[in-house]
């Protein structure tokens, strides 16, 4: 949809948005690295590549806010730029009452502390995303967040102050947001009567929507959601949380809102969360050594885990990892894999012709700076045996423009369900802020982008994104979608073969077929958000073998005897050709042990679904635009 037209809640904005003369900046402006003056007798901070920036608290605050403003004036446009950044912030107070520090994240950038525990950092002054506005017409600005995607903020404490900003600005910490953003291990320091922590900006020209997003492992006062569509607080507390659009979960979250009277309004709380692992995370302890905390496993939780002390895990030196940059071969990558170390990708775009393989039990793969791989020649660019333990954290896999069979495969692909994995079920293999990307600033081509063929896997928050908009070969006008609809190629999203698969946080979009498809048994979904594809052509291109009007946005095999699914949501947006119909928004074997809570489908303004799941619930379509239609329990209680 025409971002510069107004619009319905959801629709993505196009090509145009991407300002690429933004990219044409130097890089050297901005990429110089600040070291931390590490204690006496410490080792040197690691080299982490020139996109890494470590600042301490004796930096001048008008020097550090010099160099974030930089970044951000770089990356605040370059939504299919190549520049990636990490923001590393050492332990000790940055900021102060009479100067505080605002920074404000753009594409590709991960703002993060440095300590054991985010009370080790602490940033007095604003941490902020705002909207983009995408129009030069000052009557209509066309100012939304539905298109800020890939940053990341984490494992600090942020004691909000406004001061210096306008009368608007000065009433909350802005963080507007879409897909592909996390905020974990946040602790924000909030009096009542303090701003609060808005995940929408209003303080900019309508329409303001945004349609986000994931905390986890944080500690708030007062959240407004505002206009966020749908997201997933996941361990966390809040004192407050105001209003819901169509799908906000909740799951171990301390203070969070009642659903007893969903869908009015359509909260979906859980007391606790079934399974769930932290993100891995850097820190630098008292004598200057960098290590990586990972987290353990847990079942049943509830609140942060860092609430008494170090949260539970273990500790891995930084020099087991072996630090990879843009530019190392998979070869020699995979060969320090091969010998039992860990992998630590640094900011950067790697060209992968050869996928990297983790094959040893307990491997830790942690991106930082949003490292992405691309897809070269058709490679699968990263593997997971099925092995006990092994993590993928902070990741992007980018499709390349030969079609490649996946992108991300994790356990053997035997064509049915997986081979149980060898660990306790209290260490699965997990993947958490792993995100994939078919097409953008490229044409990209797969089959399917994540197939988890393993058992006993945790995934923690990803967005699975077919294009809708982009750079190359995402041509506007005439005909338009229909070539992208041939050549922007992504078949299914998600595939689960394996047993005892969960998901909190799975965000898939846009796929030319099934969207979602999971055959495994006793697999549990916290959070579902899909939106269908907006580019069939015809009716002929979105229609199953067998005649079924369209593909279901999640598909649950008909063997399956166990599943469960809380709060999910599939939006319709046939912008190519309206006309186009889709049976059901959900497909599921009729039998008691599958079970939806609180599904939705609804309509964005293009396109038709007829039902929720399997013939049950109202119809979505351009009648009720914006107004979703509910099925609170099914089968029906």
């Amino acid at each position: 949809m025409d971002p510069h037209a107004p619009r319905p809640r959801r629709s993505r904005a196009r090509g145009r948005l991407a300002a690429v003369a933004v990219l044409t900046l130097a890089a050297t402006a901005v990429a110089t690295t600040a070291t931390a003056t590490p204690p006496r007798g410490a080792p040197a901070a690691p080299d982490l590549g020139p996109n890494v920036v470590v600042f301490d608290p004796s930096m001048p605050v008008a020097d550090i806010q010099a160099k974030v403003d930089a970044i951000h004036a770089q990356q605040v446009d370059a939504e299919m730029g190549t520049a990636r950044y990490a923001l590393l912030f050492t332990p000790g107070e940055y900021g102060t009452a009479e100067q505080p520090l605002q920074l404000k994240v753009g594409y590709y950038t991960e703002v993060a502390g440095l300590g054991a525990s985010p009370t080790d950092v602490t940033v007095h002054g604003k941490i902020e995303t705002y909207n983009r506005c995408l129009s030069s017409d000052p009557a209509n600005p066309n100012c939304l967040a539905l298109v800020n995607f890939w940053r990341t903020l984490s494992n600090l404490t942020l004691d909000i102050d406004a001061a210096g900003q306008d009368g608007c600005r000065a009433s909350a910490n802005f963080w507007a947001v879409s897909q592909a953003v996390s905020l974990r291990r946040l602790n924000v320091l909030a009096a009542e009567g303090d701003p609060g922590f808005s995940l929408m900006d209003y303080c900019t020209a309508g329409p303001q929507y945004a349609s986000g997003g994931f905390i986890a492992d944080s500690r708030f006062g007062d959240v407004v959601n505002g206009s966020q569509q749908q997201w997933l607080t996941r361990n966390s507390e809040v004192r407050s949380w105001s209003n819901a659009v169509w799908n906000q979960v909740f799951a171990g979250v301390v203070g969070a809102p009642d659903d007893a009277t969903f869908p009015d309004p359509p909260y979906t709380t859980l007391d606790q969360t079934p399974l769930s692992r932290e993100k891995p995370y850097l820190f630098v302890d008292a004598r200057g050594r960098w290590n990586v905390r990972v987290p353990a496993a847990r079942e049943g939780t509830r609140g942060v885990s860092w609430a008494d002390g170090l949260t539970a895990g273990r500790t891995i030196p930084l020099s087991d990892f072996y630090v990879a940059k843009p530019g190392d071969s998979v070869q020699r990558i995979n060969s320090r894999l091969a010998q039992g170390k860990h992998l630590l990708l640094t900011p950067g775009v790697y060209d992968v012709a050869r996928g990297i393989e983790v094959k040893k039990a307990g491997t830790v793969v942690l991106g930082i700076g949003h490292a992405t791989l691309t897809a070269v020649g058709g490679a699968v660019p990263l593997t997971v045996a099925d092995v006990p333990g092994a993590i993928v954290a902070g990741v992007t896999i980018d499709a390349g423009t030969t079609e490649s069979p996946v992108l991300l495969q994790v356990g053997k692909k035997n064509g049915g369900h997986g081979h149980h994995s060898r660990g306790a079920r209290l260490d699965p293999i997990t993947l958490s802020d792993v995100y994939f990307r078919v097409g953008g600033p490229h044409v990209g081509k797969t089959d399917v982008a994540l197939r988890i063929d393993a058992d006993d896997v945790l995934v923690d928050h990803t967005w699975v994104w077919r294009a809708d908009h982009g750079l190359e070969g995402f041509t506007e006008g005439v005909n338009g979608d229909t070539d992208r609809w041939r050549t922007n190629t992504g078949r299914t999203g998600v595939v689960v073969n394996g047993d005892d698969v969960t998901a909190t946080g799975l965000f898939v979009e846009h796929f030319q077929q099934h969207n979602t498809v999971w055959n495994g048994e006793r697999g549990r979904v916290v959070l579902y958000q899909n939106e269908l594809p907006y580019d069939p052509p015809t009716q002929a291109d979105w229609t199953e073998p067998d005649g079924t009007l369209g593909w279901a946005g999640y598909k649950v095999g008909e063997r399956v005897r166990s599943h469960q699914v809380w709060g999910a949501g599939v939006y319709v947006f046939n912008q190519n050709n309206p006309s186009i119909v889709t049976e059901n928004g959900f497909e599921v074997p009729q039998r008691p042990g599958v079970q939806l809570t609180h599904v939705m489908t609804v309509n964005l303004s293009a396109g038709t679904v007829r039902h929720v799941v399997n013939g049950v619930g109202g119809q979505a379509d351009s009648t009720n635009t914006g107004t979703p239609q509910f099925v609170t329990g099914y089968p029906a209680p």
